[in-house]
């Protein structure tokens, strides 16, 4: 999918660009498969600020994705390719046999009109959501689980794909788009192909507007602030972390960067083969 530019007849166009959306056949949502999302505006249940720069936006309506693909066994056909506003991949409309109608994130060249199967008996194909165990090694998959029945998980953004390394006593190798090579239970779905909506990394904003239709406001810089307001402020002139010695921290002093935020003793960590910073995992 090419993304749209422009002439720069005013200062946003120069650097705006746009998806095409040539893929989508379907414009309104399936109805039934659609809630209301409330806007939060950053706070929690007790009305506090807990994540700052949200507020605004455009009206969306959550999709219902089904990532479990639960039926199983069970032809379904691709009826539609649909525009989902709070997530980069494109959703693909299924119909079943029986009537029921799911959504799934549309893998890449998914066309409309293919038949589409999960479980042990669903041969490896585009589309086919199917347990790691029984994978061809070195296909693309994502939409995968974690724990067998409890859902899809991880590499389901847009242009993302896992290749399936290997399947060994009871566990799959995957090395994921981050780099990070984990085991996974071989039981678990995955589905097969690359995420659609390849060219979403090529999308440029180009102007604040964009920003705030998404619900994403403008924060200053904490090096701007006054020495009261921010660890980063004051001293004179341009200068860094106050004056001294530069300061990568949250305006409650919470190092930014550097800081490992993951807990060391972690169960999941002894699923990690390599990191993705490309080291071998070593278990405490």
């Amino acid at each position: 999918m090419p993304v749209k530019t422009f002439r720069p007849l005013t200062p946003s166009t120069r650097y705006i660009t746009i998806a095409s959306y040539d893929e989508i056949t379907k414009t309104k949502p399936e109805k039934s498969l659609v809630e209301i999302r409330k806007k939060t505006g950053g706070r929690n249940m007790y009305g506090r600020v807990t994540a700052r720069g949200i507020g605004g936006g455009h009206k969306q309506k959550i999709r219902i994705v089904d990532f479990k693909r639960a039926k199983l066994g069970v032809e379904a056909t691709v009826i539609a390719i649909e525009y989902d506003p709070i997530r980069t991949a494109r959703l693909a409309l299924l119909e079943y046999k029986d009537g029921v109608k799911t959504y799934i994130i549309a893998p890449n060249n998914l066309q409309v009109g293919a038949k589409l199967m999960s479980g042990p008996t669903a041969p490896p194909d585009l589309g086919n959501a199917v347990p790691l165990k029984l994978v061809p090694v070195g296909l693309p998959i994502h939409a995968i689980e974690l724990t067998p029945g409890k859902g899809a998980q991880m590499v389901r953004s847009a242009g993302s794909a896992a290749t399936l390394m290997s399947v060994d006593q009871g566990y799959a190798q995957i090395r994921l788009p981050s780099g990070e090579i984990r085991r996974v239970n071989e039981n678990c779905l995955a589905t097969i192909g690359q995420v659609g909506n390849t060219e979403h990394e090529n999308v440029v904003l180009g102007k604040a507007g964009r920003s705030r239709h998404r619900g994403i406001r403008p924060i200053t810089r904490g090096m701007a602030r006054n020495p009261v307001d921010h660890p980063n402020g004051g001293g004179q002139g341009k200068s860094k972390g106050g004056g001294g010695v530069q300061q990568l921290v949250s305006p409650w002093g919470l190092l930014a960067k550097g800081y490992k935020t993951r807990v060391r003793t972690k169960t999941s960590n002894r699923f990690i083969v390599v990191r993705r910073d490309g080291r071998p995992m070593k278990l405490k």
